[in-house]
């Protein structure tokens, strides 16, 4: 596998704060069950310090990202494991997934990909390209198999390239004003509440009852997103995209159970900070006034998100494109 010497281009940090609130009592899971008689089945997922409860950043990525596969209609050519399939870009460039013997996907290359490059890929092995590009990239082999492939002549690769993620997404962590309402409600559990659900035998009609740890509604968490620059037109696409799932998964759910009324959540009050490279060179010397990070007006929801756009991009543009990065 041939060594890229060439570092990859950062041009500044765009970091996306708002407030998330739960809309129907939520669940994601923190492990931790026991047999207790009269205990729960499904604790949430907690802060090991503060006990309060929290939202973990992999859990809102992970709905982010297969929300936009299947928004961006990605193929499915990779397993999962457990009967489970997933899209990954098997190389940074593109090729052909073998699923099965003799039967291949196109994939797309992370270089390009609006999935790969906003969460990553993990490259993969015995995937095709064709020898052009494979040469081209220095991956070609003339020990490695070769065959057609939709009319282009491939070579097999074993091994394909990693691509780092662009997007963090932080753990959302209880507001201060709700966690001390939270304090208050008396549920018998701190800071969170009990459902109770009882699942019928269709056949026998005997019941199966189960005893789940929800956040309650109305409760409101801090949400942050950070997106590294790379490149800048690829920048515009890709944070509209984010916008897009964001306003999808304020229609879907997030965690456990959604399709019984759980994880129902809203997004509002969005607020857009950039910090260029030269900014971060400066910071040693800088007086205050030019450590503030270049900010847009609050924008209220993902409605208005996805309507003002337009004005996002120009934000985006006037201080990504090439002389514009102070």
């Amino acid at each position: 596998m041939p060594v890229s010497y060439e570092q990859t281009p950062l041009v500044g940090k765009l970091t996306l704060t708002c407030q998330l609130t739960a809309k129907t009592g939520l669940h994601i899971g923190g492990g931790g069950e026991n047999l207790d008689i009269g205990g729960l089945d499904k604790p949430v997922i907690r802060d090991p310090l503060t006990k309060y409860p929290y939202l973990p950043g992999s859990s809102i990525k992970g709905k982010l990202r297969a929300t936009l596969e299947r928004l961006l209609k990605k193929p499915l050519n990779r397993t999962g494991g457990s009967g489970t399939w997933r899209y990954e870009s098997d190389d940074l460039v593109d090729g052909f997934s073998e699923v099965e013997a003799g039967q291949f996907i196109n994939y797309e290359g992370a270089k390009t990909c609006q999935i790969s490059r906003l969460f990553g890929s993990t490259g993969g092995s015995g995937f095709w390209l064709p020898i052009d590009i494979a040469t081209k990239e220095g991956l070609f082999s003339d020990k490695n198999p070769t065959r057609t492939i939709n009319g282009q002549n491939c070579v097999k690769i074993n091994r394909g390239r990693n691509a780092p993620s662009r997007l963090i997404i932080r753990d959302c962590h209880l507001s201060p004003d709700s966690a001390e309402k939270l304090k208050k409600v008396d549920t018998g559990l701190y800071m969170t509440e009990w459902k109770f659900e009882n699942g019928i035998d269709r056949v026998t009609a005997a019941a199966n009852p189960r005893q789940l740890e929800r956040v309650p509604a109305e409760s409101k968490f801090n949400f942050e997103l950070v997106y590294t620059v790379e490149n800048s037109e690829q920048a515009v696409e890709d944070l509209q995209n984010i916008a897009i799932a964001l306003a999808f998964l304020e229609d879907d759910a997030l965690g456990g159970h959604g399709s019984r009324g759980y994880g129902k959540v809203k997004f509002e009050n969005f607020l857009f900070n950039y910090r260029s490279l030269e900014q971060y060179r400066q910071i040693a010397n800088a007086t205050q006034e030019s450590l503030a990070l270049q900010t847009l007006d609050t924008i209220p929801n993902t409605q208005a998100l996805l309507d003002n756009f337009r004005t996002l991009r120009e934000y985006i543009e006037q201080r990504l494109l090439p002389g514009n990065e102070s």
